[in-house]
């Protein structure tokens, strides 16, 4: 079965690839993805799938059964884009001005949308279902896993993989990690409340600006004097914003940045160690301010098994040239709240494009994946799916 389902894959890469190109072409950004989510309607119900869109927002859930029991194994892939110019000089080039596919999440689509065709044209020997979430709003927080999990796109669910095409990576790698994958993502803005007034006048006045570069300064101390040396955090401040005027001091200065840990008690621990930073740093200029500390995604977290299960099947795929534990990620993935619901892992499938020493990275004007990267992400989560669905009769005969 599993090879009859890799043979297909290989018949319908070219369409994965105009579906692909297609969806680059006409990007949409969080939470406007109107458009890409009824094309994405419109593939299921040509192909005969059961779909359901709306999902707790944008998001999409189609759904293939097979004639025999079994486990229900859901697969995800994100489909928004980013606001950045596309720069890339490419037949695919997007057309809609400042906004571009610049992380893979067209690949993803394309994967899934085709891996669940090939199931489908094997429902009759299946075993199981199998659940594809298309989810809107991945990039910008509180993304859009969230609210498809609380409408209820997990429910009968055992497990779920996905994956994410890393373009850093060369094609043939897959990357896995047991446990923290890729880290909590926050948001904070810090308003300082000073004194305006003239440059040459400083005396009369509560430099706003100085006053927000002791608190950069301040900042830097929490990850580096008050976290263990060994434990993974970081504190970004990202944006400065003040007035601009050569001969004015600034009446008010505006930071914003980010926070990125795995643990949850070092991450409300920065969140506290922030709250007496600003504060007494602010006491001592004698100023007011604002403090907002947003929680974006929690950490990925993988489960063991189901990581280890995901390993021997990718060591199936005769294209996977390299299986490698990843180091910990610093980036961000809303992927954490379907961990979070059931068991599952999410795994990087390398994407370097053909001929490349350094890819551009995710999230660059210039960036693009290797369009093969997409055959060797369907076959791993097509053979993960089916070899799941094996374990279960396996299950049940030990039963008997």
């Amino acid at each position: 079965m599993i090879e009859n389902l890799l043979n297909k894959l290989e018949a319908n890469w070219n369409e994965m690839v105009e579906i692909r190109r297609y969806l680059h072409q006409h990007p949409e950004l969080s939470f406007k993805e109107y458009e890409t989510a009824q094309y994405i309607a419109n593939y299921y119900k040509e192909i005969g799938i059961e779909v359901n869109h709306g999902i707790g927002g944008n998001g999409l859930v189609a759904t293939v059964k097979g004639s025999k029991p079994g486990y229900t194994v859901a697969l995800r892939a994100d489909f928004d884009a980013l606001p950045i110019q596309d720069e890339k000089d490419v037949p695919y080039k997007s057309k809609v001005p400042g906004v571009m596919h610049a992380c893979g999440h067209d690949g993803h689509t394309a994967t899934l949308l085709v891996l669940a065709k090939a199931l489908k044209e094997m429902e009759h020997e299946l075993e199981g279902t199998y659940v594809f979430i298309h989810q809107h709003a991945e990039e910008y927080a509180p993304g859009g896993a969230k609210p498809m999990i609380e409408a209820g796109c997990l429910d009968g669910v055992d497990v779920i993989f996905g994956t994410h095409l890393w373009a850093q990576e060369p094609l043939g790698k897959i990357q896995y990690r047991t446990g923290p994958l890729m880290a909590a993502a926050d948001r904070f803005e810090i308003v300082i409340k000073g004194k305006g007034g003239h440059g040459a006048q400083p005396h009369l006045t509560k430099d706003s600006i100085v006053i927000a570069s002791q608190l950069v300064t301040n900042l830097q101390q929490i990850a580096s004097r008050r976290i263990n040396p060994v434990t993974p955090a970081v504190v970004t401040v990202g944006s400065f914003v003040a007035d601009n005027a050569f001969n004015v001091i600034a009446d008010s200065a505006k930071l914003i940045g980010t926070v990125r840990t795995f643990s949850e008690d070092v991450r409300d621990f920065i969140m506290e160690e922030m709250r007496k930073v600003v504060n007494g740093t602010c006491i001592s200029a004698d100023c007011e301010y604002d403090f907002t500390y947003d929680k974006g995604y929690p950490a990925v977290i993988n489960h063991e098994e189901e990581t280890q299960f995901l390993i021997h099947c990718a060591e199936e795929i005769s294209e996977v040239t390299e299986i490698e534990e990843s180091e910990l990620q610093m980036g961000g993935e809303d992927f954490s709240y379907y961990l979070q619901k059931v068991k599952g892992t999410f795994f990087f499938t390398g994407a370097a494009p053909d001929g490349v020493t350094n890819p551009y990275p995710h999230h660059h004007p210039k960036f693009d994946i290797n369009e093969k990267a997409m055959l060797i992400a369907a076959k791993t989560l097509g053979t993960a799916s089916l070899r799941y669905q094996q374990k279960y009769s396996e299950e049940r005969a030990l039963q008997k």
